[in-house]
């Protein structure tokens, strides 16, 4: 399973950002957007090397320079929610403003509504006590209908993911598999019926739909479990992974020639990576360096490149440990810095803004797209 560390370290931005005097404007789509050229938006997730208000300025900033996008993620406010859509929320103003600052740095949004705990895959996040953790809940239903309406309403997102690396919690509760497809048909339709144009998806963890994690294994290693994305068709606008292939791989070597190609053969819907990224350094779990990092990408770019809508990396800088640890242990997550050091080198550029050579190949990739008529 891969932990979604956006979960936490968006408390940040959040609490930082809330602070802004007064209520931000209503977000306006861009005239010009990335999404009406045809070519590959490129994008981050809004992670802040340091834990502070600047360091979260300095990202937006950086980004503006590397992407052309940038990845929310949020979790469901369940009790704000289950009543009604239309209401009044610090979730939505704190949304609102990162779309604000996304826009002064020429970003544009994907969103992603996300019914599960971003460090454990296989379970709700902060489900309210006493509900039934199940997707077959009605006030599970209602919440994750009338959050994800608001968004659609609020912030009119092109790209809209109704929940991340569902493969992980199908694999650890089958019986509920059919209970989630049925929700997101019924929101897909209410999404389309007032937003026609946005494109929804859910995002797939890639390792283990190839059957690379042998403690959830459905199948032989690298024989893909297709039928778990091919159950959404055909409301499925776009085919959508996560990918760190430092968890199964020795090296970035090993990472099979056609190892993301078969996505390519098996639809011929829209792809996007939504998530992923390698490690300079080695962590626990697995080996990294430079090199790795830039034949991660190489692989990526070379294999499906052309089909992408668009390409999250996860962090274009390195966390530093030592700015978080006392944030994180005042406010009760300590554990979670194992998990954050697993990540810690992940980015494009170390904490202090110095580029890796990933960054360069990043860049290029990025500029030919720009350069494509």
């Amino acid at each position: 399973m891969m932990p979604r560390l956006s979960a936490i370290l968006l408390v940040l931005i959040l609490t930082t950002l809330a602070c802004a005097e007064g209520t931000p404007p209503p977000y306006a789509t861009p005239e010009h957007s990335i999404f009406d050229t045809g070519r590959t938006a490129y994008g981050f997730f809004p992670s802040p090397p340091e834990a502070s208000l600047q360091s979260v300025f300095d990202t937006y900033a950086a980004m503006g320079e590397h992407a052309d996008v940038v990845l929310l993620q949020q979790n469901i406010p369940w009790e704000q929610f289950v009543d009604g859509a239309e209401i009044e929320s610090e979730r939505i103003t704190d949304i609102a403003n990162q779309y604000l600052l996304a826009g002064q740095n020429g970003l544009e949004l994907v969103f992603v509504v996300d019914p599960l705990n971003g460090l454990n895959r296989m379970e709700f996040y902060n489900l309210p006590s006493g509900w039934e953790a199940s997707f077959a809940n009605p006030d599970v239903r209602a919440a994750f209908t009338n959050f994800t309406l608001r968004i659609v309403r609020s912030f009119h997102p092109r790209y809209l993911g109704l929940a991340s690396e569902i493969n992980t919690y199908m694999d650890t509760h089958p019986d509920d598999y059919s209970h989630f497809i049925s929700l997101y048909n019924e929101v897909y339709a209410l999404v389309k019926a007032e937003a026609p144009e946005t494109q929804i998806f859910v995002t797939f963890q890639w390792e283990e739909m190839n059957n690379l994690f042998p403690q959830v294994a459905q199948g032989e290693r690298f024989e893909v479990n297709w039928h778990q994305m091919e159950a959404f068709e055909p409301r499925l606008d776009v085919w959508a992974i996560s990918s760190y292939p430092f968890v199964a791989f020795a090296s970035s070597a090993d990472i099979p020639a056609d190892y993301y190609t078969r996505l390519v053969w098996q639809t011929d819907r829209p792809l996007a990576v939504a998530e992923g990224g390698y490690t300079t350094r080695p962590v626990g779990f697995g080996p990294g360096s430079p090199d790795d990092q830039v034949a991660y990408l190489e692989a990526v770019h070379a294999q499906i490149g052309e089909r992408l809508d668009f390409w999250i990396y996860l962090l274009l800088s390195d966390f530093n440990l030592d700015s978080y640890a006392p944030i994180l242990e005042q406010e009760g997550h300590g554990q979670d810095l194992y998990t954050l050091g697993m990540f810690a080198h992940v980015g494009l550029r170390l904490f202090d803004g110095t580029p890796k050579p990933a960054l360069a190949v990043w860049d290029s990739f990025r500029a030919a797209q720009s350069a494509t008529p």
